[in-house]
């Protein structure tokens, strides 16, 4: 099946439109509708119901997107995997959640330019659900997430045990409600952090992501939970003060990949995390 016939179908869905899809893929509504033709008679089933407000996926069309993405992915890590940068023999691509890739995922780059230079990199960010589905389909060779579940075909190996703590601007080192940030770590922060800071639940300001929240801080003046290795160098240098008798949260990050991986290629990574997990935790 050509590839363009899935990017066609995906562009569709995302806009809910065969005109807005044409005018993104630079072709016409009559070449839009050509390859919805062509795909549908290849899968032999009805994709979208067009009506005046636009397109709808068809149960059967909704059954087809999960797949077309994993299409254009594999297509992609495909052509990236033949088009190797000269000096290089392979590509190896890491997926890191979004609340973890600062600074892990710089530093993992860093390693691996000077220990792994055969290597071509590739970094995405996302959510944890759909990191660990791209490494169960083959389209991401490791992926660094929070909460990983168990499924069949994966590898779970522990990384670093983090340490979430409250940390302040004041300068006498205590928590102030009304300047309090809250942010979002994920269902089990949340839930111990209520058990802890009942008081705190409506925070005035949240943060859905910590580096946010972390510069918000810095910058504005306050306090809030961030992980131990990021404030660090904010610790030592006087700019933030840890609160004391605050309770601390676990944060650990696990690396994800398939049982049956290239591990030529995903060894290496592996080693780069290890190394860079230790050193953040020293």
């Amino acid at each position: 099946m050509d590839i363009t016939l899935a990017k066609t179908f995906l562009e569709i869905v995302a806009t809910g439109s065969f005109v807005r899809a044409a005018e993104i893929l630079h072709v016409t509504q009559t070449a839009v509708s050509a390859r919805v033709r062509s795909l549908e008679e290849h899968l032999d089933a009805t994709l979208f119901v067009r009506n005046k407000s636009g397109a709808t996926l068809t149960p059967a069309g909704e059954q087809f997107t999960r797949h077309a993405s994993m299409l254009v992915q594999v297509w992609e890590r495909a052509r990236q995997q033949v088009a190797l940068p000269p000096g290089r023999e392979s590509v190896v691509t890491i997926g890191c959640e979004v609340s973890l890739w600062d600074p892990l995922l710089l530093d993992w780059l860093l390693w691996m330019r000077t220990s792994a230079p055969h290597l071509a990199l590739r970094t995405e960010v996302g959510i944890s659900g759909d990191l660990i589905e791209r490494v169960a389909s083959g389209t991401l060779d490791v992926a660094v997430v929070y909460a990983p579940q168990l499924r069949p075909g994966l590898r779970i190996e522990l990384l670093l045990e983090e340490r979430l703590v409250l940390v302040t601007t004041h300068p006498d080192g205590e928590l102030d409600p009304k300047d309090y940030v809250y942010v979002d770590w994920g269902p089990e922060f949340a839930e111990q952090h209520g058990l802890a800071f009942p008081h705190l639940v409506n925070a005035g300001i949240s943060a859905g992501l910590g580096p946010l929240g972390r510069e918000y801080v810095l910058t504005a003046g306050g306090s809030g939970y961030f992980r131990l290795a990021v404030v660090r160098k904010y610790l030592e240098s006087g700019k933030l003060r840890r609160i004391q008798g605050a309770p601390e949260f676990l944060y650990p990050a696990y690396a994800v990949f398939a049982d049956g991986a290239d591990m030529a290629v995903v060894a290496p990574a592996l080693e780069g995390l290890r190394s860079i997990a230790t050193a953040m935790v020293v």
